[in-house]
């Protein structure tokens, strides 16, 4: 192996490249039209565009060209996209290929759910009670069998997509059809499985690791139990005793042995006081593989490509220990209430001093395209109490402007006493009300002398000579006076000088970002971040307010279907349309009962953020 092509992008190119090279390998990497210019291509060693052919980087005959074209001998998949796709295993295998990933058949075996379920239960592995289903099918039956409640899954799934919890019939009937289209547009499979919900359970996986000379070991579990909409957001390892480590590991051990795996794979597992249920096998790398090498101190990459190039495992199981404790944080662009967020980054200032897996950079674009991951923070620590300290350290130290981030709901969930007693379970995220940061009196002073120019930091919004700002942060319209280094909020009083990288604050220095757009600027003062939009020192006058409510479109993306009509009248909840961003549907539904007066998106139109989509009268306008 001399030259390797990853066919994935983003963070997850930008890791396998790191490693690649460190290890000798000239690596390519490819690019969707949307991508070009961005981090992975600059890090690689060369890259090549996937063309504007439908399919992007799930074309599997696009990648094989890009591979031969380029002289790879090698093929990663990364994680999502291909990697568990057999049809990309055997054409890398036609094509005189190396696939970094396990054959063909263990793909086929265990990389769907549903052939996964059928082949673990024969081993004795436990499961829950599941079938798989199909939007034809007899949904009485399907749910006697089953039982309420129950999850949705797309057979070739992962990321949340395809993934849908319903407690009864009417919701069954509604999720089936939608998770099925979900998971044909994302994996191109819509095959899909049903099973039993278990209530209060944890979350922990297994990461197994197999050579092609037949020896496989565990190296442990992740728990991964901080969901939200079935997507991780917190991973950390060690999580359970040494006996129940092990009882778990040779489960998993015994499922990757039975279909003759090859390469890193994780076994996922659902886990009920110390009773455990076989949920999935992941036969790929994880996006939460971080924590497990900060506590063996192995490179799973590294592991990956000396195993495709057909050498043994450097150690058995005896071989294979623990150190203190990791935690994983995923940063995504999304806002509070979590949908996924689009723009351009403006200022990118990782923390110091731990481990920032990413693939952005300044002036790169945040699409609606992919997945809305950003990075990947990750902490080691001799305890747990220690590591969720550090993280919480380097969460604060995180700046990015140009993009809303979920980076206050990280730091405040890390701060959750069910967070830091370890009894977070799959529900943990469904059920915890997370409170949301506001903006100190301290920033708000800040953004008042900046918007005053006093002094100015590269740049003015209004002259020098003004004594009175009025602006928006966060949900709260703010006045405030400024007479020299004295910015007046309400009844207290505040000094403030602004420097080109720090404020002082009452004679405190304080970290300062400032990026300004238009009339608005993104600003970090210390470990706080908000958006900062000015307002018009008069207030305008008040035109006679319309009855009538626009809802628009809370993120860029494609609208899949419109429910409403003009002249429904809707309930408070009611779908109005369903739009799809980043490979997932959303769903949009009115905000109060109200009467349709207007329908602006018709099924396939692109949209742009916060364009309007319905305008509805409200009922009691009417």
């Amino acid at each position: 192996m001399h030259r390797l092509l990853i066919a994935n992008r983003g963070e997850i190119a930008c890791r396998i490249i790191r490693t690649a090279k460190q290890m000798g390998l000239h690596t390519i990497a490819v690019f969707s039209d949307v991508d070009k210019g961005a981090l992975h291509t600059q890090v690689a060693d060369e890259a090549i565009h996937l063309s504007s052919r439908e399919g992007g980087y799930l074309n599997i005959e696009r990648i094989i060209e890009a591979a031969e074209s380029t002289r790879a001998d090698a093929i990663h998949p990364g994680y999502g996209f291909l990697s568990e796709n057999a049809k990309l295993a055997r054409a890398c295998e036609e094509a005189g290929l190396i696939f970094v990933g396990p054959p063909a058949s263990a793909i086929e075996a265990m990389g769907g759910k549903v052939a996964a379920k059928t082949s673990v239960a024969k081993l004795g592995v436990p499961v829950l009670p599941w079938t798989i289903a199909s939007v034809s099918d007899d949904l009485v039956a399907l749910a006697a069998r089953v039982g309420f409640p129950m999850m949705i899954k797309a057979s070739a799934g992962g990321g949340g997509r395809g993934l849908r919890r319903v407690e009864d019939l009417e919701a069954l009937a509604r999720e089936l059809p939608r998770a099925k289209s979900e998971a044909e547009r994302a994996f191109g499979d819509g095959d899909i499985m049903l099973e039993r919900a278990l209530e209060g359970a944890r979350h922990v996986e297994i990461q197994i690791f197999a050579d092609q000379q037949g020896n496989i070991v565990h190296l442990g579990e992740r728990d991964c139990s901080l969901q939200r909409r079935h997507q991780k957001v917190i991973e950390e390892a060690p999580a359970v005793d040494d006996a129940l480590r092990d009882a778990m590991g040779r489960a998993a051990v015994t499922a990757a042995k039975s279909i003759g795996y090859v390469g890193a794979g994780t076994v996922e597992f659902l886990l009920d006081g110390r009773d455990f249920y076989f949920l999935e096998m992941n036969t790929r790398l994880q996006v939460e593989h971080p924590v497990t090498e900060e506590i063996t101190g192995l490179d799973l990459v590294a592991l990956q490509l000396a195993v495709a190039a057909g050498e043994p495992l450097p150690f058995d199981q005896t071989d294979v220990g623990f150190r203190g404790h990791a935690i994983e944080a995923r940063l995504y662009a999304e806002d509070a209430s979590f949908v996924p967020q689009s723009g351009r980054i403006t200022q990118w200032v990782p923390p110091t001093g731990v481990r920032v897996d990413h693939g952005i950079a300044v002036g790169q674009e945040v699409t609606t395209d992919y997945d809305a991951m950003l990075a990947k923070i990750i902490v080691h620590a001799s305890s747990r109490p220690q590591a969720i300290a550090r993280l919480l350290n380097a969460l604060a130290e995180l700046v990015v402007h140009g993009v809303t981030t979920n980076r206050d709901f990280l730091y405040a969930l890390l701060s959750q006493q069910v967070v830091k007693d370890a009894r977070a379970t799959t529900r943990t995220l469904d059920e915890l009300s997370v409170p949301r940061f506001a903006p100190t009196d301290d920033f708000k002073a800040v953004a008042a002398a900046i918007i005053a120019g006093r002094p100015a930091v590269g740049f003015r919004v209004w002259g020098s000579g003004v004594d009175r700002v009025r602006f928006v942060v966060g949900d709260e319209a703010v006045e405030a006076k400024v007479r020299g280094a004295c910015v007046v909020l309400g009844d207290q009083e505040i000094s403030v000088e602004v420097l080109r990288d720090k404020a002082i604050v009452s004679g405190v220095p304080r970290r300062l970002f400032v990026t300004r757009t238009a009339d608005r600027f993104d600003l970090t003062v210390d470990y706080e971040t908000f958006e900062v939009a000015t307002l018009p020192l008069m207030e305008p006058k008040r035109a006679k307010r319309s009855a009538r409510r626009e809802v628009v479109a809370p993120m860029s993306g494609k609208v899949l279907s419109v429910a409403a009509k003009v002249g429904d009248r809707v309930a408070a909840g009611a779908l109005l349309l369903v739009l799809e961003a980043m490979k997932m549907q959303h769903e949009v539904r009115a905000p109060q009962a109200s009467l349709v007066r207007r329908v602006c998106a018709t099924p396939g139109l692109q949209v742009a953020a916060k364009s309007v989509l319905v305008e509805l009268e409200p009922e009691e306008a009417t």
